[in-house]
This record gives structure tokens, sequence and C-alpha cells, in this order.
């Protein structure tokens, strides 16, 4: 299993493209996407919401678990992809491309999380 190089990958196993003016795509990776099983239910943080780097903004929920999904970043949520609450298991299919989670406009103000690269994330799961 490889993950995308482009990409960079918190410990809670979400991943998170680089800035475009200032936005950052989000969703969770093939790994986290394995170990969790058919998720059969997504909840996401709203537009206007604001999430906070580390912390809880939603759940995935799956056959075999209930788990939440953390932001890698802090910032203002400016987009939800709705295309995985009407079929969750896009996640399981396409964690990279169609599965994708949610958009957050960084915010600049707050510190820098600790971000894995794509080989840093690899070594620290072991696959």
């Amino acid at each position: 299993m490889s993950n995308p190089q482009q990409l960079r990958y918190s410990k809670e196993h979400e991943w998170l493209t680089a800035a475009e003016s200032g936005v950052s795509t989000v969703g969770i990776t093939r790994h986290a996407a394995d170990a969790l099983g058919d998720v059969v239910f997504v909840q996401l943080p709203e537009v206007g919401d604001t999430v906070t780097a580390g912390e809880p903004c939603g759940e995935l929920e799956s056959t075999k678990s209930v788990s939440d999904l953390y932001a890698p970043v802090s910032g203002e949520i400016t987009e939800v992809n709705q295309d995985v609450v009407d079929d969750p298991a896009l996640v399981n299919s396409a964690p990279y491309e169609g599965g994708w989670l949610f958009k957050v406009k960084v915010d600049e103000g707050s510190p820098e999380p600790e971000l894995l690269t794509a080989d840093e994330y690899t070594a620290f799961t072991g696959n």
C-alpha cells in the first residue's frame, strides 16, 4: 500500500493537501479506512464551522465501530463532500480521490501542526 507523496499525514490517520489559495482538502488514509472496515455513516463538520488541529470534528461509523474524525489543521470549513455523506463507502473505495471529506481554509495564525510526509507516515503505520 503506498501513500501519495504529495500529501501530508496526521498521526490520527487523516491526510491533507497542500493549501491552494489557503484551502486544503482533508480525508482519511487507506490505512484508517482498512482498519475501520466498511464505513456506513459519516458525520462531518458544517460549512462555516471552525475546527482546531488535533481536536475531533466529526465521526466515521463502520460495521466494526465508531471513530472520531480529527482536524489535521485549524481553520474554517469551506466545503464538505456531500457524495461521501450520501455514499459513505467512498471512504473505503477511494480514500484519496472521491472519498475526501472536507475542505478547510487554514488559519495562518495557528501553530503549525506536526504532519508527516508519506515516507514518515508509512514508517509510523508499518505499511
